[in-house]
């Protein structure tokens, strides 16, 4: 009877750690916080006992890189009801398990995208686990040979199915705004901080899909992905078809920032 099973209703979050140091935590636990608060549902947790959980998940340095799942629901009333009554315990879930490492590929051949119109619903700035749409079009994706469908919404790019999206004009880095039409992602909010510090100039702007065909480089950004360069979209090039100059100096940050966070530095 649980809430999340028969209606979706819940949030989760993701955190990745490197050797047993967590990158982002308090962003992943600050937005974990803003997903319950925007579906009224109280964090059944304080933040030492989210913590806590977590550090028991993935154990002590220099454990393996591992990503964390959190997720809770509101809960396993008596019945079935599209109104919760309140006072019900909400249902806590988590679990650890292996970070893949990277595709030595990726750095010279890049990844395959499509788009596909962006059906979701119009709060998809919360981490709601109501996914139907996005797996749909991850499917999508995976029957043309991609690995991630580019969504669009009313012209406009929004963001991949688990991903945030970026578009490099000439030297300057385009994303689109925070808003309720992208998840503001953790490591989106990163690479940007990075490329502020290593004078790479970016902009938060709306982004006409008409943009994606003319873009020198585009890419994806998850926190268990990281940055990955799109070299085909929608079967035709992206520049010139290979991961661009932009996209290997912020990669170059970003690696030495996670290395960082691995060393306990950060």
């Amino acid at each position: 009877m649980d809430r999340g099973f028969l209606f979706g209703d819940g949030v989760y979050e993701v955190i990745p750690s490197y050797g047993g140091h967590f990158l982002g935590l308090e962003a992943h636990l600050d937005r974990l916080d803003r997903s319950l608060a925007a579906v009224r549902l109280s964090n059944p947790l304080s933040r030492d006992a989210w913590r806590s959980v977590l550090a028991r998940l993935i154990g002590p340095p220099p454990e393996p890189d591992q990503a964390a799942y959190l997720q809770v629901t509101r809960g396993a009333p008596s019945e079935r009801d599209h109104l919760c009554v309140d006072g019900i315990e909400p249902t806590v879930f988590a679990l650890a398990k292996p970070i893949k490492p990277r595709s030595p590929e990726i750095a010279s051949l890049g990844v395959v995208c499509i788009t596909r119109p962006d059906i979701r619903w119009q709060r998809c700035d919360i981490k709601t686990i109501s996914l139907l749409a996005a797996v749909m079009m991850r499917r999508e994706a995976e029957d043309a040979g991609a690995l991630e469908a580019i969504m669009i919404r009313d012209g406009l790019v929004t963001e991949g199915t688990a991903s945030n999206v970026f578009v490099v004009l000439g030297d300057r880095v385009l994303t689109p705004p925070a808003g309720h039409e992208i998840l503001p992602g953790i490591t989106r909010a990163l690479a940007l901080d990075l490329a502020r510090r290593g004078e790479i100039r970016f902009a938060e702007q709306p982004i006409p899909a008409e943009m994606l065909d003319r873009a020198d480089e585009i890419w994806l950004s998850s926190s268990t992905r990281e940055l990955l360069p799109v070299t085909r979209l929608d079967d035709r090039p992206v520049g010139d078809g290979r991961p661009g100059a932009v996209w290997a100096r912020m990669d170059g940050l970003y690696q030495r920032y996670k290395a960082q966070v691995r060393d306990g530095r950060i």
